[in-house]
């Protein structure tokens, strides 16, 4: 009895790492960017940008987002942050572009900004954003990712559709 005990847990144990491994593949992280910022409106306390980003899909298959959560950081300072629950589909080998509705507080934000760049152009300002892409399917249902680059204050081209953050 103890040697038929012993086979049944292999084979079991055989079965449940080859439907482990069939359960998809290892996802290598998008690429996220900041293509351009936007000012919509702006007064003492708050202000209103939209936000262009665009998203690189490295793997062989494609990806249904769910949507996402963020941090933008301008020059080393925080940005903006938030989520977005509006979903997408990132094609295999591709990218997809959207724009984004993100709010802000004068002292937080474009305050420091317009005071670093001593009232200059916006241009070419060093952000980092950081965040989670949540996936609509999968074992896996975020991948976090992080990305650093320069982006101009301009206006966000071609919009696709707009998504507001939650608060």
């Amino acid at each position: 009895m103890p040697r038929f005990l012993l086979r049944a847990t292999s084979v079991a144990l055989l079965f449940t790492l080859a439907s482990c491994s069939s359960l998809g593949p290892k996802l290598a992280t998008p690429q996220v960017s900041l293509v351009g910022i936007q000012i919509m409106s702006a007064d003492m306390f708050a202000q209103q940008f939209m936000v262009r980003v665009k998203v690189d899909n490295p793997n062989d298959l494609e990806i249904a987002v769910s949507g996402l959560e963020y941090d933008i950081f301008l020059m080393g300072d925080s940005f903006a942050e938030g989520a977005s629950d509006s979903s997408f589909v990132l094609p295999a080998k591709g990218e997809a572009e959207f724009d984004m509705i993100v709010k802000t507080n004068f002292v937080s934000s474009l305050g420091r900004l317009v005071s670093r760049t001593s009232g200059g152009k916006l241009e070419n300002i060093p952000y980092q954003v950081t965040g989670k892409l949540m996936l609509e399917k999968g074992i896996m249902r975020s991948i976090p990712f992080s990305h650093a680059g320069t982006v101009d204050f301009t206006k966000a081209k071609d919009k696709m559709k707009a998504i507001e953050p939650k608060s």
